[in-house]
């Protein structure tokens, strides 16, 4: 992935925001430490290579590793015994980590050394940085970290380029390491004592990926949010639980969001006043009437993990680390439970926000509770299915999610001859929150495609504006459903839709932020 010609981000190690991030995931920008970071960084590095020099044992600076800490190592083999460890530690499998997530990673693992504890030199950091100039992504394994002692095997397959191993993704093509570096005029480091240990030590792989779940997710919330209320109106439905009073009595800061977005998005809707007076209909179904409630509180548990994830994303995370009195103590700041904790409660909320909305889905199609639309939203039902077996993939999907919504923070297994006796599991509780969005993604995509026909069989009567100017946006790209057709492709750009927050954006109106 080459960067975008875009400014470089300065990164505040301690102090960097979710946008910061979320703009470097998003546009592959560069990003280098801010200046007041070396300092720290520098003086830590002394503090190693004092202690490398002496006689007193030091964890991972002049000693083995795990259940191995007790060999003491030979000043004159630390460089080796770096290096072995990159090497033995590049255990990976499974799919490449996507470029984008990768690159976050590699920014991560960058805050992580910027704040001055791990007792890197400068010339660690400044190949980071030149790597995410120049668009060198080290190709990473999905698959084989426990979430602690670090992600292991992951972060070993980013640092095996750094010295000239591995393989690295440059220019669209996979080339050896030492090859990609020099492609672009960079060149392999030697590490130093501790170095390698503080590069693949560290929550950086775990935290990358449940960064990308939660960006995807709060857009996915959004774009619920809209097309939630396009249903409403395609079901002719009550916008009286969306009172402002009744969600300050209960005063969950997510519900008052939501509700008051969906106020908004339905202002001015001719079909919503035509049914105010004489509908014989007493409550809405649930999918319609705690819309606030459960997408809101969605919304809360969203901005709780990525509270988390912020911190997580600015810690020092490696083991040993340098304190700052010149102590170089061992801890445990690798466990990411955290993490694990955060990726948890982004699946769950991934989950509700996908099974409110395919109850959506299922009540349109339903021509005993569409309030009159006819069956499967097909303008001639029989003859045409319409969106009969969208809805199912909707329901297919939904039940998927909710099966990888299962906690994974809660297993564990011991590991090197059980000294790392208690494990995280984030990683794969992080990476699993791609393949969710994709899936909810679509169902949202799919309720798009109902709620958009839906709102076409109340003409002459119109929805608000700021739901025509969504409408519209959909339609520009999915046109709609008369007779039967080959429906496939139109899932996959309803969701492509979704992803890209393209019905939010066309309404113009303030939606709830993440932070």
């Amino acid at each position: 992935m080459t960067p975008e010609p875009h400014a470089t981000e300065i990164l505040v190690p301690g102090q960097t925001t979710l946008a910061q991030l979320e703009r470097i995931w998003r546009l592959a920008l560069p990003a280098q430490l801010d200046d007041r970071a070396r300092p720290g960084i520098v003086t830590a590095a002394a503090h190693i290579a004092k202690a490398a020099g002496g006689s007193a044992a030091v964890y991972g600076v002049n000693t083995g590793f795990g259940k191995l800490a007790s060999v003491k190592i030979a000043p004159e083999d630390t460089a080796t015994l770096q290096k072995n460890l990159i090497l033995s530690h590049c255990c990976g499998v499974g799919d490449p980590m996507p470029e984008p997530t990768a690159r976050l990673m590699m920014v991560l693992k960058l805050l992580s050394l910027g704040r001055g504890a791990s007792g890197v030199r400068p010339e660690v950091t400044e190949l980071l940085e030149a790597m995410l100039a120049h668009g060198v992504t080290p190709l990473i394994p999905d698959q084989g970290s426990v979430g602690a002692s670090g992600d292991l095997a992951p972060l070993a397959h980013m640092t095996a380029v750094m010295i000239g191993h591995g393989e690295a993704v440059v220019d669209g093509h996979i080339k050896p390491g030492a090859e990609a570096l020099a492609l672009k005029g960079l060149s392999p480091i030697t590490l130093g004592p501790k170095e390698g240990l503080a590069l693949i030590n560290g929550t950086q792989f775990s935290t990358a990926y449940a960064l990308a779940g939660l960006f995807q997710g709060w857009r996915a919330a959004s774009e619920a949010l809209v097309i939630s209320a396009l249903s409403t109106d395609a079901i002719m439905g009550s916008t009286a639980p969306l009172e402002a009073e009744i969600h300050a009595l209960r005063g969950q800061p997510g519900q008052i969001d939501a509700a008051a977005a969906m106020r908004a998005l339905l202002t001015g809707s001719e079909i919503r006043e035509s049914h105010r007076d004489g509908d014989s209909r007493v409550q809405d179904p649930y999918c319609i009437r705690c819309q606030p409630q459960v997408t809101g509180a969605a919304m809360d548990v969203l901005r709780m993990a990525a509270r988390t994830l912020e911190i997580e994303a600015n810690a020092a995370t490696d083991n040993p680390l340098v304190l700052s009195d010149g102590q170089i103590v061992s801890g445990g700041n690798f466990h990411a439970e955290p993490v694990g904790f955060a990726a948890d409660m982004i699946a769950m909320a991934l989950a509700e926000i996908g099974a409110i909305a395919q109850r959506r889905v299922a009540l349109m199609v339903d021509p005993t509770l569409s309030f009159d639309l006819p069956a499967f939203l097909t303008p001639r039902p029989g003859l045409n299915s319409g969106l009969m077996i969208a809805e199912v993939t909707t329901a297919a999907l939904m039940s998927e999610n909710k099966h990888l919504a299962h906690p994974t923070v809660i297993d564990s297994t011991p590991t090197s001859a059980n000294q790392e006796d208690h494990v995280s599991m984030a990683a794969h509780g992080a990476r699993r929150l791609g393949r969710m969005v994709k899936n909810l993604n679509v169902i949202l995509g799919v309720e798009a495609m109902c709620a958009a026909q839906g709102v076409e069989f109340r003409a002459p009567l119109r929805t608000s504006p700021p739901l025509q100017a969504a409408h519209a946006a959909f339609r520009a790209e999915i046109p709609a459903l008369a007779d039967d057709r080959y429906l496939a492709p139109d899932l996959a750009r309803a969701a492509a839709l979704v992803a890209a927050g393209t019905l939010s954006k066309a309404t113009g109106t303030p939606l709830p932020v993440l932070a």
